[in-house]
């Protein structure tokens, strides 16, 4: 690639799902309307944990570090997106760009290593109900959580600075509503084949080993359920199973889906609607899914408001 192809990159623009004038106000209200019901019922499940003592257990204390993590990995796209939406300009700066795809990749792969913490913690809890409290003591959970963050950090560290050392040409137009790492590498001029390496090399074991260790423990909790003599009893570890997967292969299945396929024949508008799934959609169901369909967490948020009033 000749020198005078290349240009000092500045800023971005993102183009965002639609170029369509019509539709601005439609996703305006959409996507506002989604955060805000993120946000809200995610933090009311890390209230409700983290106020009631009946809840300071290991299954909601990894739920309200995802819902944490969820309200950060809403945060770090939508908000830009409003406002680029609401100003009429979908101009992002490199630094702002690089930071925002650091923190998504942070969250994102935190999501990933959380989901799987959880389905160790029901196959325990199913699984060897009577050595549960012993297996997932305070220490081991605080544990689990810390390297999930440690190992996060590392990964989107190592993909950020990646991307830090390709050049790009004159054109800077990302047709997404985010600076996502498989367009980023597209825009590149420079040789993107150790970028492309790299992303495989960790993304296949991180990925691939998390999806493998949910199969493994929910092959198990299938075999403990099925050797159960109470209905009642399948029904509810079932229930509590189904629930769990079906935001897993919500997650897994588009975010996967997006960052697996090659960026050669990367088609960008479904990567962008792919994208929305996993980065808005699954975190916005996520209360619903697991906690307010619960009586512990509905019991503690009536307590809570009560208290208040």
């Amino acid at each position: 690639m000749e020198a005078e192809n290349l240009t000092r990159v500045s800023e971005f623009v993102l183009l965002g799902l639609s170029e369509e004038p019509d539709l601005q106000p439609l996703l305006f209200g959409l996507f506002l309307s989604m955060y805000l019901i993120t946000v809200l019922g995610n933090l009311l499940i890390v209230l409700a944990v983290s106020s009631d003592s009946h809840l300071h257990t290991p299954m909601y204390f990894f739920l309200s570090n995802l819902s944490f993590v969820d309200i950060c990995f809403t945060s770090t796209t939508v908000p830009k997106m409003l406002v680029n939406i609401q100003t009429q300009s979908k101009v992002i700066t490199y630094g702002g760009c690089i930071t925002q795809m650091y923190f998504f990749i942070l969250f994102g792969t935190l999501d990933n290593f959380l989901l799987t913490v959880m389905a160790y913690d029901r196959f325990v809890a199913i699984c060897h109900p009577l050595h549960y409290t012993v297996i997932m003591n305070p220490q081991l959970c605080g544990q689990l959580v810390l390297v999930s963050w440690i190992m996060s950090v590392l990964i989107s560290l190592l993909y950020s600075l990646m991307v830090l050392r390709l050049s790009f040409c004159a054109d800077l137009q990302i047709p997404h509503f985010f600076c996502e790492l498989n367009q980023m590498i597209q825009l590149a001029c420079s040789d993107t084949f150790l970028n492309i390496l790299v992303m495989y090399i960790v993304a296949v074991p991180v990925g691939g080993g998390a999806v493998a260790g949910i199969l493994y423990s929910y092959s198990k909790i299938i075999s403990c359920i099925c050797a159960m003599s109470s209905a009642q009893g399948k029904y509810k570890a079932f229930s509590t199973c189904a629930s769990h997967l079906s935001v897993v292969s919500l997650f897994y299945l588009t975010s996967l889906g997006v960052y697996l396929s090659s960026p050669a024949t990367h088609n960008a508008h479904s990567s962008a609607t792919a994208s929305v799934l996993y980065t808005v959609v699954t975190p916005m169901l996520n209360p619903f899914i697991y906690s307010l369909r619960n009586n512990d967490i509905k019991g503690a948020l009536k307590r809570s408001f009560q208290m208040t009033v």
